[in-house]
């Protein structure tokens, strides 16, 4: 584990390299200044393993604490690694000649320190070992400032056995090259590189860790019996060939007597005569009689055989680790690197599900552990909030994008219990891929969920190459979010309603004989109802300084952008109704919506009103006699009454490009766009050729 050759210049984050090449090698700070990869390991040991650490104990008052050990991958001597380089750079790039050949633009090696460790890193640097001492350290295993972890020494010097004693790291890589060699008749594509199908992957399984034939007399008995008939069989069939080719002789010898005998290895058995096959379920007997009728495995979708064959490789690689000759490690990781590749959303669900039930029990001391990486939201449905490790993009502000690992299992720990339990039951039953999104649209209801991809792709097309996840949540339940989208540091923008109801009656003094207070009013009104108030649990959580409607009209749009706590920059933006010009029988007013049905339905209240939009529900019966305000309060009520998923589905069939989307939706998702810095869609130029007839003196068709 751990060994230097293997890492490249490309293993460094793409800001150390310009770290690197802005170092000034004559400056002696330079050398201080140099990149190192550092990793951490901490171990938790019981009495029994005390003596597989003893070269990491920090002290002899060490007293239980966690065992810490630190690799470094940093320069050997950064010092002499700069001049080193500078003496490669000045042997092809000396003062008096140009660094550059005018003709054909080449530029000696090297040109920067980057360049230099493209070709020469591995001798430049090495893998170090620190011991850390848990007691001096922060919260989060950090050390302190004036803390200098103890030396162990290099990979040379023998250090590097510490790790190799304690951990065994096993790798499923995601490119399985798992192909049937048989198939290309049915594919017509050759299996590429090392490729393999399923059978000789159980058989290379069966060699290294199932009991061989050797043990087993019946099988050795029939394997010898099967030899003796099929020599006997290719003596008759050859023998008049053989003896043909016998007569021919040979000059200076006596004439060799042919035969032809078969011979069978039990070792090869399985990977040249075996073959997997899947039994049809309810069908009698195949081509070949028996009691089953079966296919050869490369007649199974590659899914499932994907499935099964990475169950193979982790049973190999806990079989290897535990029947190991030597000590073995007590820790073995193997590392499965997105085992969604080739499987279908079932399959990954099943495999993550029962994958640790593949191993057996693990021994005391010893444990095969997991470590999972994906991409696929069918994998995180069946874990919790505490295995997860998120990779979180830090910034999109700078030139370069950054990531930050975020530990779910702290922000686990955070919440309470009901929040935690909501969070974790909704994001399971419902969208996990919230953790692969660049975004994320908490909306109010089914019919914002429904029409709001429409909304995207006729106003914002740029931001469907983005991957925004929209979750349906209410105006009750949207605020809760808060501590997770707060975590994930995940762009947000709440799309909600204002939800405006009558204010409750003035408080009265409650006597001796009044043991019940009055009721509340709080029954639903027009946004511009005198005193009216929202009940939506989100605006009043986030916009608490807002306690009106009409306040929450007037609250400036820079309001509307929340900036939780640790974050530099708003990532959460509320977006509900607010007042648009409406037109009516000539008549304008400023008027806002309840809900976004209400305030659809005012910003094209001439096109909803067309008898040919019945579908929609929004058409009111005699429109054309009603006033502005009296159309107001009609759509108010027909909107309480609406089939909202209908008209939604309604909305959505009609191709007519004439409606508007509710301006406050539109509102913010211009600010999603601007906070993601999506660009704007690059439209082709399309040159105008106008023909004299077609066009006046001004070039303006008439």
């Amino acid at each position: 584990m751990g060994k230097s050759d293997q890492f490249q210049i490309y293993d460094f984050t793409a800001d150390c390299w310009a770290q690197l090449d802005s170092l000034d090698p004559g400056n002696p700070d330079s050398a201080d200044q140099v990149p190192k990869i550092c990793l951490d390991l901490w171990f938790d040991v019981d009495d029994d393993n005390i003596h597989r650490v003893v070269r990491l104990l920090p002290d002899l008052d060490w007293d239980g604490e966690l065992i810490g050990l630190r690799m470094v991958y940093g320069a050997k001597d950064s010092s002499a690694m700069l001049t080193r380089y500078q003496i490669a750079r000045a042997a092809t790039c000396p003062p008096s000649n140009s660094n550059e050949d005018r003709a054909t633009g080449y530029r000696p090696w090297p040109q920067t320190l980057t360049e230099y460790l493209e070709k020469r890193l591995t001798d430049e640097f090495e893998i170090t070992y620190h011991a850390l001492d848990e007691r001096r350290c922060d919260g989060r295993r950090v050390p302190l400032p004036d803390y200098t972890p103890y030396f162990l020494g290099s990979r040379q010097s023998g250090a590097g056995e510490i790790v190799s004693s304690l951990i065994k790291v096993d790798f499923l890589d995601a490119q399985r090259h798992l192909a049937d060699s048989e198939s290309s008749g049915r594919s017509g594509d050759q299996p590429r590189g090392r490729a393999e199908n399923l059978s000789s992957r159980l058989g290379r399984f069966y060699r290294r860790n199932l009991p061989q034939f050797e043990t087993d007399l019946a099988a050795l008995g029939a394997i010898a019996n099967t030899e003796s008939a099929l020599n006997d069989h290719l003596g008759e069939v050859f023998e008049p060939i053989l003896r043909g080719i016998g007569e021919l002789g040979y000059p200076g010898a006596a004439h060799p007597e042919l035969l032809l005998k078969a011979s069978f290895s039990p070792a090869q058995i399985f990977s040249g005569s075996a073959r997997v096959h899947y039994a049809l379920p309810g069908a009698d007997a195949g081509p070949s009689g028996g009691s089953l009728a079966t296919l050869p495995d490369q007649y199974n979708g590659l899914g499932f055989k994907n499935l099964i064959y990475m169950a193979v490789e982790i049973l190999d690689f806990h079989n290897a680790w535990a029947t190991s000759p030597d000590d073995r490690q007590p820790v073995h990781l193997i590392m499965i690197e997105e085992p969604e590749a080739h499987l279908h959303a079932q399959l990954q669900q099943v495999f993550i599900r029962k994958v640790f039930a593949l191993l057996p029990p693990p021994d005391r001391g010893f444990q095969t552990q997991m470590v999972v990486t994906t991409h696929s939201s069918h994998l995180l449905y069946e874990s919790s909030f505490s295995p997860i490790r998120y990779f979180s993009r830090a910034s999109i502000s700078g030139p370069l994008a950054c990531s930050e690992i975020k530990d779910l299992s702290v922000f686990d720990q955070r919440q309470e219990a009901t929040t935690r339990e909501f969070l974790q039951r909704y994001v399971k039953l419902t969208h996990c891929d919230l953790f692969f999104a660049d975004a994320v649209v908490l909306v109010e209801g089914n019919v914002e969920r429904l029409l709001l991809p429409l909304i995207i792709e006729r106003n914002f097309p740029e931001l469907r190459s983005v991957h925004l996840t929209i979750l349906e949540v209410g105006g009750a339940f949207a605020h809760i979010f808060e501590g997770l989208l707060a975590f994930l540091s995940i762009p947000a923008l709440i799309i909600t309603d204002l939800d405006s109801v009558k204010p409750p009656p003035a408080k009265k003094p409650i006597n001796a004989a009044q043991a019940v207070p009055p009721i509340r009013d709080g029954t639903s009104c027009l946004t511009n109802y005198p005193g009216a108030v929202t009940s939506n649990e989100t605006l009043k959580h986030w916009l608490e300084k807002s306690p009106t409607v009409t306040d929450l009209l007037d609250c400036p749009e820079a309001d509307k952008v929340i900036k939780l706590d640790g974050q530099s920059e708003g990532n959460i933006r509320l977006a509900y109704q607010t007042r648009c010009d409406v037109m009516w029988s000539g008549l304008t007013a400023k008027l806002a919506g309840r809900t976004l049905e209400e305030a659809f339905a005012l910003q094209n209240l001439v096109w909803t009103q067309d008898p040919e939009r019945k579908n929609l529900g929004l058409h009111i019966r005699k429109g054309h006699t009603w006033t502005l305000e009296e159309m107001h309060v009609r759509i108010f009520n027909r909107v309480r009454n609406l089939d909202k998923t209908a008209f939604a589905l309604h909305l959505m069939a009609d191709a007519s490009l004439e409606w508007v989307a509710p301006q406050y939706i539109l509102d913010g998702l211009a600010w999603l766009r601007d906070r993601l810095q999506v660009p704007a869609p690059v439209l082709a130029q399309v040159e105008t050729v106008a023909s004299p007839e077609m066009t006046d003196v001004s070039g303006v068709r008439p």
